[in-house]
């Protein structure tokens, strides 16, 4: 995953959808056996919401203060303003990101890695930040401050599925409504603006 970024996870995301299909589709091997859609709805809010205070706002802008260098999102340029690469976007986002890295990283990653080192609270802890620091590293095309960061944000996701270790459905729904309410900031062209303002109050503080 630190060499080949993307790719390194479509491969496992391939190997896990082949052990799905080899363990004839049962699905509570990763985690889905208890999923409850509707009812996963509010606590994914939730969670969204502690993401967007933990990181957006607090942890983000203090990252790119200290490395002196922004997160990296060039490669989504071509979605602002234009309506029809958001739709896209979002299709592509909710089946590879929101459903493919919480099924690979949460499901089949992170529950593995806990079950092989025990599969006690220890172990699960344990594999949570495993399962982080290599969320990170996969979004190395957003720079230092995008692994950090993005890093953060899978320790949330990670502690989500802790929490909720049959039901994946509420880090699926997490991480697809915080990617949408990201894709939209940048389709407005406003993913800058409260960022700036804390960046502004860090400085002052800093200074």
């Amino acid at each position: 995953m630190w060499w080949f970024g993307g790719p390194g996870y479509l491969l496992g995301l391939a190997i896990s959808l082949v052990t799905l299909w080899a363990i004839k589709w049962d699905w509570s091997w990763f985690g889905l056996e208890e999923a409850k859609w509707i009812a996963s709805i509010v606590p994914a809010i939730g969670y969204t919401m502690i993401i967007i205070l933990l990181n957006d706002f607090l942890i983000e802008p203090l990252t790119e203060i200290l490395t002196n260098e922004p997160v990296d999102l060039s490669n989504f340029d071509g979605m602002r303003g234009n309506l029809q690469n958001l739709l896209i976007m979002l299709a592509i986002m909710w089946v590879m990101a929101a459903f493919g890295e919480e099924f690979f990283y949460r499901g089949y990653v992170m529950k593995r890695l806990a079950i092989l080192f025990g599969n006690n609270n220890s172990s699960w802890i344990l594999a949570v930040f495993i399962s982080s620091i290599l969320f990170g590293l996969t979004h190395g095309y957003q720079g230092i401050s995008g692994m950090i960061t993005t890093g953060i944000v899978g320790l949330i996701l990670a502690l989500a599925f802790y929490r909720n270790r049959s039901n994946l459905a509420v880090g699926i729904l997490t991480h697809g409504i915080y990617d949408t309410y990201g894709v939209l900031l940048i389709y407005f062209e406003k993913e800058l603006v409260l960022k700036n303002i804390m960046i502004e109050i860090y400085q002052t503080i800093i200074n």
